[in-house]
């Protein structure tokens, strides 16, 4: 089992930042892929950024909406990852999800931590 843990988010107006983070705990050992998925009200869960491992130092994956704003980025002990989001929008709304996966085992999910950006 993993257990993780999500901190960082909060209300900002347009154009403010945000960082977010996300410490996993329990099996931690092979986790290869961890990333961010939001939820918008009434709308699907949907990836934001991953960030995979790998022998050549990994790679990094983002939705287009948030290229050029957001980074993600894991901790020197590889058991935190965290989001810089920048430029927040108010459609970058939405409850963001941690999201961690030892392939090809199942992933685990975050409680969630509401973000919300007024105009």
């Amino acid at each position: 089992q993993v257990q993780l843990v999500e901190s960082g988010g909060g209300a900002v107006q347009t154009g403010g930042s945000l960082t977010l983070s996300c410490v996993a705990s329990g099996s931690i050992f092979s986790i290869n892929t961890m990333g961010w998925y939001r939820q918008a009200p009434g709308k699907q869960r949907e990836l934001v950024a991953v960030i995979i491992s790998g022998g050549s130092g990994g790679q990094t994956n983002y939705a287009d909406s948030v290229v050029g704003r957001f980074t993600i980025s894991r901790g020197n002990a590889q058991n935190t990852v965290y989001l810089q989001m920048d430029s927040l929008k108010p459609e970058d709304t939405g409850v963001y999800y941690c999201y961690v996966r030892r392939a090809p085992l199942p992933g685990y999910w975050g409680q969630g931590t509401q973000v919300t950006v007024s105009s």
